[in-house]
């Protein structure tokens, strides 16, 4: 099955600070009904930036996170025994499609491909999703958004979304904040100090600006604010760099031992 979760607009106000028009956009895309594509690295805040406007426009959240074997009957729903009798339960997708919620398919490039074929009547002109195992078609509630997110860093001839899918949607490019935003952000989630923030801030940035960098993936945000959340909680800063920065970033013991003299070099002394 997929795995789903969902939020209420009741919850709290999610923390998110914008970098550019990417608010703005998204309510221009909702006001129209028009599903939208969410592309940027790991961890720089696509999903927090889904239920930030989520809780703003006051919309039911239902998140999927895509994976290789993910069916489209994980997404629109299957028969199943219970009691023993057989009853039909809506998949996730559905689930918002009748409330008008918003559904967020988070990492879409890991489903398969003829799974994510039956978002199409969903993502265009006729806002509707066909459930051939009821032999029916469910029109989207009003207020239904369709929000899919891929990180292009992982993109392959195998791994790539169909040109026929990502010409339905509007497309929102997000990337690491500038180093003042940054800073904001890890202080405020991580609760620690700005010169702790300023800290992480200039390692991730000093990791990304790495010249023929080995690495898959840089130091993203949510790397950092793990760090600062180890050092909210009485471990010292290399220790927590070193804990959710350097051995999360490889296993590879040469660059864990460069990006380990990295830290060293531009964190500060005491």
């Amino acid at each position: 099955m997929a795995t789903t979760a969902m939020s209420r607009p009741e919850a709290r106000t999610p923390f998110y600070r914008a970098v550019g028009d990417e608010a703005e956009v998204f309510r221009a895309a909702s006001c129209q009904g028009l599903p939208v594509l969410l592309k940027g690295p790991t961890g720089c805040g696509k999903t927090r930036f889904v239920e930030a406007m989520a809780h703003e426009l006051g919309r039911p959240l239902i998140t999927v996170a895509g994976h290789e074997d993910m069916t489209s009957a994980d997404l629109v729903g299957r028969f199943l025994l219970k009691g023993g009798e057989t009853v039909w339960v809506d998949g996730p997708l559905t689930r918002a499609v009748r409330t008008g919620g918003i559904c967020y398919l988070d990492e879409i490039v890991e489903a398969r491909q003829d799974t994510t074929v039956v978002i199409h009547p969903l993502a265009d002109h006729r806002r509707e999703l066909p459930v051939d195992r009821l032999g029916t078609t469910v029109p989207a509630a009003p207020g239904f958004q369709l929000v899919i997110s891929y990180n292009p860093g992982y993109q392959s001839v195998l791994k790539n979304i169909k040109e026929s899918t990502r010409q339905r949607f509007v497309a929102i490019e997000l990337g690491f904040p500038p180093p003042e935003i940054e800073r904001e952000v890890v202080a405020r989630e991580a609760a620690v100090a700005p010169e702790i923030a300023n800290a992480l801030v200039t390692l991730g940035n000093a990791i990304r600006n790495l010249e023929g960098s080995p690495l898959r993936e840089a130091s993203s945000t949510r790397t950092l604010i793990l760090a600062g959340s180890l050092v909210a909680g009485g471990l010292n800063l290399r220790a927590a760099v070193r804990a959710a920065v350097v051995q999360a970033l490889s296993d590879d013991p040469d660059i864990v031992r460069a990006l380990g003299e990295l830290a060293d070099a531009v964190l500060p002394s005491s």
